[in-house]
């Protein structure tokens, strides 16, 4: 019986690290999708990996806004076009799941231009929401 229990509880692990690792994948892949659809000017793509939610919490360098719409119009005003948006490249830095529904990511972004280049840093929460992960807070600097 003790072997039984202690065989359990490594299959348990087990399980758990590669649900946790194909999770990370999962976000992973979403930030890439993001990245691949701002290098090819298309903000409304981007813009997927957001819960559409007026709950949505930007934060950036004018302080928080709330709302998927607001978000989208202030990335619109801010990169008009193709030029504008640049070239953006993520550097992650880690990605940690508070729950098996809610990962938090710090990482890095690169924005060259033709002229200029732009770089911060950024911090998101995301929640799996319907079976597909979405970012819920973006705190990016």
């Amino acid at each position: 019986m003790k072997n039984f229990i202690i065989i359990a509880l490594c299959l348990i692990t087990l399980n758990s690290f590669a649900q946790s690792k194909n999770e990370k994948q999962a976000v992973l892949k979403l930030l890439e999708r993001q990245r691949l659809d701002w290098n090819k000017g298309d903000v409304e793509a981007y813009m997927q990996g957001y819960v559409k939610s007026d709950s949505l919490l930007f934060v950036g360098k004018s302080g928080p806004t709330y709302g998927w719409q607001k978000t989208l119009d202030n990335y619109k005003k801010g990169y008009p076009d193709k030029a504008a948006m640049g070239f953006l490249t993520f550097g992650i830095k880690k990605v940690e799941f508070l729950n098996r529904d809610v990962a938090f990511v710090l990482g890095s972004w690169n924005v060259k231009r033709e002229k200029d280049e732009l770089k911060g840093y950024f911090t998101l929460l995301l929640k799996k929401i319907k079976g597909e992960w979405r970012i819920v807070v973006d705190h990016s600097s």
